[in-house]
């Protein structure tokens, strides 16, 4: 298994411009992991090296582990209320000028964003100033737009497939497999078509009790699809001990309640058996196959079992999240943590971004979290942003 740094070379063969962008945005990130991290009196826009926009909290589908749709997902009952609150194309475009200069990589997610009804005027807008673009989808309403994909020159499009057909349609809905399939055959096709190189396509598979004994045959079956990347998920997890304790810090030191981390407290890391993971595992990395595949997080074979079994374990530490990245949630507030948006920095329909993130709640979240032990709080412990830019402890 390769780690996410190995996009660099994929995306090389693809567009040189492009993969200086996302090299220069691994840059700022490695100087944060390995310098002293400033909380106030500094320019933060100077490092902000990946920036997400959740368009919307709509989504088509119902994935029985996501945080928020699924069996404990935190938008149950409110989708009808929330999809009302969304920003209009002009608040985005706004954001998308302030933050220019700097060329972080902009990743547009949902809920589903193709449900947003502005994707492509905004993801146009996006692309015509030479910014990084990746979107984060679960393919069953992409088919029919392929033509506009490509034309409009999105960086890379990653395609949510838990396993093969039976399996992924379990988790995800019957249907989902194949929708999500034709609408990557139709990109590939349109690829060729245009004799464009981009969009890079890269699927992304979150990790269950349910599906992990078939990401072989899901491997097998993408490797003939024109997929560039495979990057699998250990999968986002958590327990009552760690909201308890989650819960309590974010009271005590930010004077905020949450109710986003229970989302993942669903239970489908339980049974996982850890051989027979890394043996799949192997098997997928034994294979000469046409796309890489990366495991996010990357880990010692010996580790798998402490990742689903024993979450309190940490495996990555001493998240940088706050110091290069930011979110935008559908509403315009702002915060540092993707799956847990509960202490907003501001909103930028009422102050700028850039002001915003060097404000006084982001440097107070910048300094409670960096001071307290690890450098994370409790609920980053299998968080993914952690997984993917935390620092690896030593043997795991």
């Amino acid at each position: 298994m390769k780690n996410n740094v190995s996009v660099v070379p994929v995306l090389l063969r693809k567009s040189r411009a492009l993969s200086a962008n996302l090299v220069s945005a691994f840059y700022r990130m490695w100087k944060i992991r390995a310098l002293k991290r400033r909380d106030v009196c500094f320019n933060h826009m100077k490092n902000l090296s990946v920036i997400y926009f959740k368009l919307t909290g709509s989504c088509n589908l119902r994935c029985v582990m996501c945080g928020q749709y699924g069996e404990k997902g935190v938008m149950h009952g409110r989708m009808s209320e929330e999809a009302k609150k969304i920003m209009p194309l002009k608040s985005w475009k706004k954001v998308v000028d302030d933050i220019t200069s700097t060329r972080p990589i902009i990743y547009l997610w949902g809920g589903e964003p193709f449900l947003y009804p502005d994707l492509f005027p905004l993801a146009r807008y996006i692309t015509e100033k030479g910014l990084y673009l990746s979107i984060n989808t679960n393919g069953t309403l992409m088919e029919k737009h392929a033509e506009q994909i490509v034309r409009d020159k999105w960086s890379t499009i990653f395609v949510s497939l838990d396993a093969f057909r039976e399996t992924n349609d379990a988790q995800r809905g019957i249907g989902s497999y194949d929708k999500a399939i034709a609408g990557i055959k139709a990109v590939a096709r349109e690829k060729k078509k245009q004799g464009s190189s981009l969009p890079v396509i890269g699927i992304v598979t979150v990790v269950t009790n349910r599906n992990y004994l078939d990401l072989a045959n899901l491997s097998d079956a993408i490797d003939e699809l024109g997929v560039d990347l495979h990057i699998i998920n250990m999968g986002t997890y958590t327990n009552d001990a760690i909201v308890a304790a989650q819960r309590a810090v974010m009271r005590d030191k930010l004077d905020t309640d949450i109710d986003c981390l229970e989302g993942y407290n669903t239970g489908y890391n339980l049974g996982i058996d850890a051989q027979k993971f890394h043996a799949i595992l192997e098997d997928i990395k034994s294979k000469k196959r046409r796309h890489t595949t990366i495991a996010a997080p990357r880990l010692n074979p010996e580790k798998v079992e402490v990742y689903y079994n024993d979450l309190e374990t940490p495996v990555r530490d001493r998240c940088i999240v706050p110091w290069c990245q930011a979110n935008i949630n559908y509403n315009g507030d702002v915060h540092f943590c993707a799956d847990y948006p509960d202490y907003i920095l501001g909103n930028v329909a009422e102050n700028s971004f850039k002001d915003i993130y060097n404000g006084e709640r982001a440097n107070k979240f910048r300094k409670e979290i960096g001071a307290f032990d690890r450098g994370m709080f409790p609920g980053c412990l299998r968080c993914y942003q952690n997984m993917l830019f935390g620092n690896k402890i030593k043997g795991f």
